[in-house]
């Protein structure tokens, strides 16, 4: 017995919720006859089931040319004409609004029932479009969806003009981060040209467009209308913006964030603060613990609690800008962001570049740094594999990345292999230069094993970190600079500028992290740290992280792509010889020399203590291996990730560079 034959049993039955469930089992199952598929949508409707799985039917089956009329009326019924009142309402409210205002040229409105374009809600979110003309139903739209799709801010030589803006939150974007005329002494409005009348019209129905018109910051050129671009306000208003005086970056001026993710350790973030250093759009800070950010804002935050005037603030509050002190003090319902903001403009060494002239408002650069990103994965119930991480956790509960409504991500990833090298060689280095204090206590992971299991390039669809977010290649930043920041750049909707063609820190060139290549030497490309990992250990790693490599376009350069058994994998443990040396080496000079060996309440011989030491030394080894077999057999499995809501997760999308822009070819 088939899933439609199920589902009819289950109907007479009287089980409308099995019933339910096998029809949609049916559906999925693509082997329907369209008959089936329209009894099927049509139960799963009229009993309760998953509505948008009958919606999608319905839909699927008017474009095929199937039960059209049927179809159309179903979903007529059931979705649009319940909607018709909120959707009228809203259009006419917005029209009302817009007759009203000044840089708007056409009034003529069409009536609601005469609009081109109907919206059918498909959920909380978003619609599909109808176009009874043309009778066909468009893709679903999310007006709300939280991604910025274009380059606006590209440049910033004359005002900002953007082509059909139907996206809310993008129209909420530009009319945030443009600033006003009246406050950089300029023509400044944002130029929204519609190429369409009816369609702009039309649009009217599920955009609020009322709340941006406060500010006057909108200009709509509709059709021929862009011969109007830029329009001379002085000219034709009266209004000359040069009388004004320019005003200072404010805190609550920075509404948007570009978060530099550390996806692991040595994986080239302190290169990428380097080129983004003295951007004038950007309030910056290179690599920060997170933990010390929020100790800071925690400061802060008591600090202005007791100060009772801004005169008192701004003596008290010294490591900020005098301005700043003061702004912040008398900021009500002050909040983390804000101070975090206040500090970030308040860095002399930093700050020095912003451009308080530019058309636009900073983003605020951040890069909250931690010693390590250590993820564990577990399996469900249903054997798909869960990941946590509770560095990223502490990112998703901060205040401030929580405050911040437009966020822009990017994450640098280096060759996995080199990283976890350069690791190594840096876990080496500190061993040496570190006192006996500072050493003291600390005990060195298993790199190896943290590694295969950091997923960071994975990402959960349904958080609002990574909704917008993209992943560049560390080699091709190096190989193919202005290719990679022109396009980074883009992403990040900010003008590529000259700053961002050599490296700095501080605003000084060539000035970087002690042990850092300078500028774009090439030489940490090609760099193989062969004295600080084994190919065993790198192999190991190249097998269990193979999807990583395939999707970013890495070629393998220790593992040679055959089968990879149990004893194959035992046999590569047995050579992490470079990892177990550092494990060992951190135990032996932190923690032993203070472990005293101890029988009957009398220490031992010296003879024993140091054969007691290794035997230890032996068994913490034997656990590393035990977890490097375990995490393997884990890893080596057909591995479903998902969210904890058993949500898919996807790998991050790839900064894809122009063809025309590449000065070497694409590293592999």
């Amino acid at each position: 017995m088939d899933a439609i034959e199920i589902a009819r049993r289950m109907a007479e039955l009287g089980s409308a919720e099995d019933a339910c469930q096998a029809y949609t089992l049916a559906l999925r199952g693509g082997t329907l006859a369209p008959e089936e598929e329209m009894e099927a949508a049509v139960y799963i409707l009229q009993s309760g089931g998953d509505y948008k799985v009958a919606y999608t039917c319905f839909c699927g089956l008017y474009g095929r040319g199937v039960f059209r009329e049927d179809c159309l009326s179903i979903m007529t019924a059931a979705f649009y004409e319940p909607n018709i009142k909120l959707l009228k309402a809203r259009y006419e409210k917005n029209c009302r609004a817009l007759s009203k205002y000044p840089y708007l040229f056409r009034k003529d409105f069409p009536a609601f029932e005469e609009l081109p374009i109907r919206f059918y809600p498909f959920d909380d979110d978003g619609y599909l479009p109808f176009f009874p003309r043309e009778g066909r139903f468009g893709e679903y739209v999310n007006f709300k969806n939280p991604v910025i799709g274009r380059n606006f801010f590209h440049d910033l030589e004359n005002p900002i003009l953007a082509k059909d803006v139907y996206s809310q939150y993008e129209l909420e974007y530009l009319n945030d981060n443009v600033r006003r005329s009246e406050d950089i002494a300029r023509e400044n409005h944002i130029y929204l040209h519609y190429s369409d009348w009816a369609a702009f019209c039309a649009y009217l129905q599920c955009l609020n467009v009322r709340r941006l018109l406060k500010d006057k910051k909108l200009v709509f050129l509709i059709g021929d209308e862009i011969e109007q671009y830029p329009i001379d306000f002085k000219a034709r208003f009266g209004i000359d913006y040069s009388g004004f005086e320019v005003k200072p970056i404010g805190i609550r001026d920075v509404h948007r964030l570009i978060w530099h993710t550390q996806l692991a350790t040595h994986n080239g973030g302190d290169f990428f603060n380097e080129v983004f250093d003295s951007h004038p759009n950007l309030v910056i800070l290179p690599s920060v613990m997170m933990g010390d950010v929020e100790t800071a804002i925690n400061t802060y935050r008591k600090n202005l609690d007791v100060i009772g005037d801004a005169r008192t603030a701004e003596a008290l509050l010294t490591k900020l800008k005098r301005p700043v002190a003061r702004e912040l003090f008398q900021l009500q319902d002050r909040t983390d962001k804000d101070i975090a903001v206040a500090i970030f403009l308040s860095l002399r060494d930093y700050a020095a570049q912003l451009d308080h002239t530019s058309r636009i408002a900073p983003a605020l650069f951040f890069q909250p740094h931690f010693p390590n990103i250590l993820y564990d994965l577990t399996l469900d119930a249903r054997g798909r594999a869960v990941l946590s991480c509770p560095q990223l956790e502490q990112i998703r509960n901060s205040p401030v990345f929580r405050a911040f409504k437009y966020i822009k991500t990017f994450t640098p990833m280096r060759r996995i292999t080199t990283s976890y090298g350069a690791s190594n060689r840096f876990l080496a280095a500190m061993a040496t230069v570190q006192s006996e204090e500072e050493r003291e206590g600390h005990v060195t992971f298993d790199h190896v094993a943290g590694r295969v299991q950091n997923r960071s390039y994975m990402i959960d669809p349904e958080d609002r970190l990574y909704k917008d977010s993209v992943l560049v290649r560390f080699e091709d930043s190096k190989l193919n600079p202005k290719a990679t920041f022109t396009a980074l750049a883009a992403f990040l909707d900010i003008p590529y500028t000259e700053s961002m063609t050599y490296c700095s820190t501080e605003g000084e060139r060539d000035k970087t992290t002690l042990g850092n290549d300078i500028g774009f030497s090439t030489g940490a490309v090609y760099r193989t740290y062969d004295e600080y990992a084994t190919d065993a250990e790198r192999c190991y790693i190249e097998y269990l992280m193979r999807d990583a490599y395939a999707y970013y376009g890495y070629d393998f350069q220790y593992y040679d792509g055959g089968p990879m058994d149990e004893e194959r994998v035992r046999e590569l443990i047995r050579g992490f010889t470079a990892m177990n040396g550092l494990m060992c080496e951190s135990w032996q000079k932190n923690i032993l020399p203070k472990a005293r060996l101890l029988r009957d309440g009398e220490e031992v011989a010296d003879d024993e203590i140091v054969a007691g030491r290794a035997e230890l030394l032996n068994r913490i080894i034997a656990q590393a291996d035990e977890d490097r077999l375990r995490i393997a057999k884990l890893l080596s499995k057909d591995l479903h990730f998902v969210n904890k809501n058993g949500q898919p997760l996807r790998m991050m999308p790839k900064l894809e560079l122009d063809p025309a822009l590449l000065e070497q070819p694409l590293y592999h």
